[in-house]
């Protein structure tokens, strides 16, 4: 299912994405990425979420890192190129268009969760914290099209935040 997922996030990307502009969301989607990745080597040991294949590609998609990694290389790319791109100018419209991609990821997490079982939460994380994740999520991507050393900074700060409301035990970290 994952790749039934991450097929229209490509689909949407395609009639939507703004590609003639790729080369100015690129640094925004390695911000993107990198900060997965960085998540990943955190909390390697002690996931707040796994992924894992229950309908389709179960050969593929074999555990939490290669769908992950399917996430990372095809969902953000995908995600930058139409919410970046169609960023609005009026107020208005980009706190709407926020909203918009908050609920949609909040969305499809809650069913893939409690519907398909893609997902499992770990830890305390649940879908209200990842609400919150998305709440600074989307505006950060602007941040970092606009003004990225402001988007990394704010993000160091994130990043203690989180490692202070799921601290890791020190047993987990290498």
């Amino acid at each position: 299912m994952h790749l039934v997922f991450n097929a229209l996030f490509l689909l949407a990307a395609v009639k939507w994405g703004d590609w003639r502009r790729w080369r100015v969301y690129y640094p925004t989607i390695l911000f993107f990425v990198v900060g997965d990745l960085l998540k990943n080597f955190l909390f390697h040991d002690y996931s707040l979420w796994t992924y894992q294949e229950t309908l389709f590609a179960k050969n593929i998609l074999m555990n939490h890192t290669f769908t992950t990694l399917l996430i990372m290389f095809v969902c953000y790319p995908a995600t930058v190129l139409i919410y970046l791109g169609r960023f609005p100018e009026e107020r208005y419209k980009k706190l709407l268009w926020i909203g918009v991609w908050v609920f949609l990821f909040t969305f499809v997490e809650f069913i893939n969760l409690k519907y398909l079982h893609l997902i499992e939460h770990h830890h305390g994380w649940t879908v209200g914290w990842s609400l919150v994740f998305n709440l600074v999520m989307f505006p950060m991507l602007r941040i970092h099209q606009k003004q990225p050393l402001i988007a990394w900074g704010l993000s160091i700060i994130w990043i203690i935040f989180l490692l202070n409301m799921f601290p890791i035990p020190l047993k987990y970290i290498k």
